[in-house]
């Protein structure tokens, strides 16, 4: 008979054989985080603490994790990642002990004494960058040179990421009823299922509202796919690839023949980042994330005079500290100083 009890090597850290998927907690937690994105970068998180025991997320026996083990953890991590990204990979491991605890693979005093950790000292640079206004307008000039469906689709969604500041995960979830077209009010569901309300207005909202014409009001995801020959692909539909396709007028065999493909619907957040990585080649700037767009939103609000707690509210963020973390005007304002020192310093002439 099977039976879930850890089957454990001499050190009781590192099991023979994997724990069932219910079972294990990092599985647990991992399954437990509402995006898919979120669920990557939790699962990479947990993956370099199970290298640092010479082991993987599945055969890591996260119930046997003492003190003694989670400060050596902590250890090694603080001295090979930036603070910041220490305190994500420890905040991982300590969600991931929680679900232990409430699986009943450690008690509540092992629990507590095992995320009892020194907190990683230090602060690092701002990450990622800042778009400029002229970047933003090469961008959606790249978007209107489309003439097609899509060109107007993507301007709409640049648009509203750096209007409203959405995570790119809140844009794939948007749906065509979270829009008021008279009043420019967005819904937006964000981290834990959250809402909060944004309003579109000046050319983010004509943006929206063209796409809008050309998608149609039909109940759906607001944003969706359009095929290359520009049709608006609302409902997700499934065909079977065909055993030839033609290229140049030749019947070809295709490769994929027989297998069942999935068109249409709502974006991706892949798809997201696939077409932003698109656009900026065509406009001709420098390659950014979608997180960047969002980064501006909050900066360009802050340089414009807006009060950091009505921004932190407009970002979605639970609390303002971290949105404190996106701010650029203390850098500006050493660059601005340093700017106030002169070097006597002349260049010898040459010859």
């Amino acid at each position: 008979m099977t039976t879930s009890t850890p089957t454990r090597t001499t050190s009781s850290l590192i099991l023979y054989t994997a724990l069932p998927v219910d079972q294990n907690p990092a599985a647990v937690y991992i399954a437990s985080l509402p995006a898919e994105t979120g669920q990557r970068t939790q699962a990479q998180a947990l993956r370099v603490i199970a290298s640092t025991l010479g082991t993987d997320i599945s055969l890591l026996n996260w119930g046997a994790l003492r003190h003694q083990h989670t400060a050596a953890i902590r250890e090694k991590i603080a001295q090979a990642y930036s603070p910041a990204t220490a305190k994500k990979i420890l905040s991982a491991l300590r969600r991931t002990l929680k679900q232990a605890w409430r699986l009943g693979q450690m008690t509540a005093e092992e629990y507590n004494q095992a995320i009892e950790l020194e907190p990683v000292a230090g602060e690092t640079l701002p990450a990622g960058r800042e778009l400029s206004q002229d970047e933003i307008l090469a961008l959606m000039n790249a978007c209107q040179a489309d003439a097609t469906a899509a060109g107007t689709r993507d301007a709409a969604i640049i648009g509203v990421m750096y209007a409203a500041g959405l995570r790119r995960d809140e844009v794939v979830k948007l749906n065509v009823d979270n829009y008021d077209p008279e009043t420019g009010k967005l819904i937006l569901t964000g981290k834990r299922s959250k809402q909060r309300t944004a309003y579109i207005n000046n050319g983010a909202a004509d943006a929206l509202n063209d796409w809008l014409t050309i998608r149609g009001t039909q109940l759906g995801p607001l944003f969706v796919e359009v095929n290359k020959g520009g049709k608006v692909l609302i409902e997700r539909e499934s065909m079977v690839v065909k055993p030839f396709k033609k290229i140049r007028g030749v019947d070809v065999p295709n490769k994929k023949a027989g297998q069942t493909i999935f068109r249409g619907g709502a974006l991706t957040s892949q798809a997201i980042y696939n077409m932003l990585y698109k656009r900026a080649q065509q406009a001709g700037i420098e390659e950014f994330s979608p997180h960047d767009l969002r980064r501006t939103f909050i900066n360009h609000l802050l340089d414009a005079g807006a009060d950091i707690a009505t921004v932190s509210k407009m970002a979605g963020h639970a609390n303002i500290q971290t949105t404190a973390r996106y701010d650029r005007r203390p850098e500006e304002a050493k660059r601005k100083a340093a700017e106030l020192l002169h070097v006597p310093y002349k260049t010898p002439k040459v010859g």
